[in-house]
């Protein structure tokens, strides 16, 4: 098993779903994890059932929409910790905000009210570029650290009916790539980490089929990638978008290494 003691970890939306998975995933193995959010009484509770088992996790108030409250909460963590290792960026809000009947009644970008579609990209797009903002300097600082940055598939987001959601995660996927470049010369990696289909989270409308619910992937599939992209086996690993429902495949060719090459040594490559 793979021991993140002594690694310390930000995750953001980390009170539920895809966040709350990753989160329990990297305590489970020894990591200290800020879990942040908004600063309610979910988080609180969230962070008190963890502690209560004996996992080391914090709780980190910040509202990601908000430059302030991001720069406030990295400052306060950098006192606190003294030292950063890994932020994942995963909050994020979905389609049921903007249509609870997505599934079902997908509506056409033109029906979308202006307000819900800046409300989700605030979140998945500029939310991931305020929180990356903020810890990069202490990265760079210390010429060491790791940004994972959750998404979906590409299919979401060319899917019809899928305005704004799928619009803010192509933002995000192309931010990332950017930010790999950006950051690679002081020693920062930056991967992308996405489930391969829909999760069973609260995203998903309550309304959804039964038959259509039971395919949904279980959000604990992002447990060993992330584990994985945190740990000392990663090291120097930057610009992967890493699928994990194709983990186990992808990991087993990683550590194979790269394909050898075949023929007379002067062959032409």
């Amino acid at each position: 098993m793979t021991d993140l003691a002594g690694v310390k970890v930000v995750v953001t939306g980390a009170t539920s779903g895809l966040g709350a998975a990753m989160a329990d995933a990297l305590l489970r193995a020894g990591a200290t994890v800020a879990m942040a959010a908004r600063p309610t009484a979910r988080l609180d509770e969230a962070v008190a059932l963890r502690t209560g088992n004996g996992l080391a996790a914090e709780a980190l108030a910040l509202d990601v929409r908000e430059p302030s409250s991001v720069t406030e909460a990295v400052g306060e963590l950098v006192r606190r910790w003294g030292g950063i290792d890994v932020v994942v960026n995963n909050a994020g809000i979905g389609m049921r905000t903007v249509n609870p009947r997505f599934f079902e009644d997908p509506r056409p970008f033109f029906e979308v009210p202006e307000d819900r579609f800046t409300d989700v990209v605030a979140t998945n797009l500029t939310g991931y570029f305020l929180v990356a903002k903020a810890f990069a300097p202490h990265f760079v600082s210390r010429g060491r650290g790791r940004l994972i940055n959750v998404s979906m598939n590409h299919e979401t987001m060319r899917r019809r009916g899928f305005v704004p959601y799928g619009p803010s995660r192509a933002g995000a996927e192309a931010l990332s790539l950017i930010m790999t470049e950006d950051l690679r010369p002081y020693g920062v990696a930056v991967n992308i980490l996405l489930p391969g289909g829909a999760t069973a989270t609260g995203m998903i409308p309550d309304e959804l089929p039964e038959a259509a619910r039971s395919g949904l992937l279980p959000p604990e599939i992002m447990g060993p990638p992330v584990v994985f992209l945190a740990s000392a086996e990663a090291e120097g690993l930057t610009g992967e978008r890493i699928v994990a429902t194709e983990f186990d495949v992808w990991l087993n060719r990683f550590r194979a290494g790269p394909t050898p090459k075949t023929g007379p040594a002067n062959a032409p490559r």
